[in-house]
């Protein structure tokens, strides 16, 4: 070999997601999600960060060392070395959320060339959920068996009425751009969605929380434990360790813990209320949204609430 020339590397190949190529993981009632193509793995990670050090260097850690430092920093740019390209269903309404994610590489399924998919999204009696009392844009509890029932019921009849008529326009030669447009949101659409690790991690990481709405959250579950997980397992136990389900502190929160901590509630209570997070009125204490939070950080910890009346 020529002094100049670089050592040929072959492409990284992990078995487990070989195995899924194509394979569609269900959702809802008739979505899902499959894996297309891959490009790279937690040792394209390791190598990438590793070219900044050059060869003299590489033996320094273990590529799970390296790999948790750098998920821990936030050194981003190496889990950008990694891409997946994902085949999905998913109900308008929960497309809506998804596709604010800006970060990744789109074609969605069109209903102006082609007619639109004959599936909607379907919401069991036991499946209909509360607007939540304390967050304007969260849901909390079910309604009553019966009324589910009728909602259930209602909702059919609905679907079904808006798809008769989108076909009745169809028939009578109506564009299909125009016939679509009072189709409901719970219609499915399909698209081709590619992101570079880094991204899908953030995507991720918002839509597994549990303030995720319910719909958007059983995709990204299954995208993150039955995909992500067996594609880059080094970097998703990182990921579940220092993201998921890791607490993080601002300022405040870190003053307040340090003092509930040391069993100083009177002072965890003047600091709570030198931030203006709880403040007194004549029907008790008032709490605002990052109080209400810490409390439950507080609680993960196992440390008592100060102010707990």
């Amino acid at each position: 070999m020529m002094e100049h020339e670089a050592e040929r590397i072959a492409r990284p190949v992990v078995p487990k997601i070989e195995e899924l190529l194509g394979i569609p993981f269900p959702v809802l009632n008739d979505g899902f999600v499959r894996v297309i193509d891959y490009m790279g793995c937690d040792s394209s990670i390791v190598q990438a960060a590793r070219v900044s050090y050059g060869a003299g260097t590489r033996k320094t850690s273990e590529d799970r060392g390296l790999i948790r430092y750098l998920l821990r920093h936030r050194h981003t740019t190496p889990f950008e070395m990694c891409e997946i390209k994902l085949h999905v269903r998913v109900p308008m309404d929960c497309w809506r959320q998804w596709i604010r994610h800006r970060t990744a590489s789109v074609n969605e399924y069109s209903t102006r060339y082609s007619i639109a998919i004959e599936s909607m999204q379907e919401t069991a009696p036991a499946a209909w959920r509360r607007q939540a009392a304390d967050n304007k844009q969260g849901s909390g509890g079910s309604v009553e068996e019966a009324v589910g029932k009728e909602l259930t019921r209602q909702e059919k009849e609905l679907q079904d009425l808006c798809r008769r008529v989108y076909h009745e326009r169809l028939e009578r030669g109506v564009a299909r751009e125009q016939a679509r447009k009072d189709l409901p949101l719970s219609t499915y659409t399909e698209a081709y969605w590619k992101i570079d690790l880094h991204n899908l991690l953030h995507f991720l990481e918002l839509r597994m929380d549990r303030h995720a709405q319910e719909e958007i959250r059983a995709y990204a579950n299954v995208i993150g434990n039955e995909i992500v997980a067996k594609w880059v397992p080094l970097t998703w136990q990182a990921f579940e360790d220092y993201r998921l389900k890791a607490l993080d502190f601002s300022a405040q929160e870190a003053a307040i813990l340090s003092l509930a901590a040391k069993g100083n509630g009177a002072g965890a209570v003047d600091h709570a209320m030198g931030f203006g997070w709880l403040t007194k009125t004549d029907k008790g204490l008032r709490k605002t949204r990052e109080l209400v939070e810490l409390e439950a950080k507080l609680l993960r910890l196992g440390i008592a609430i100060p102010w707990q009346e």
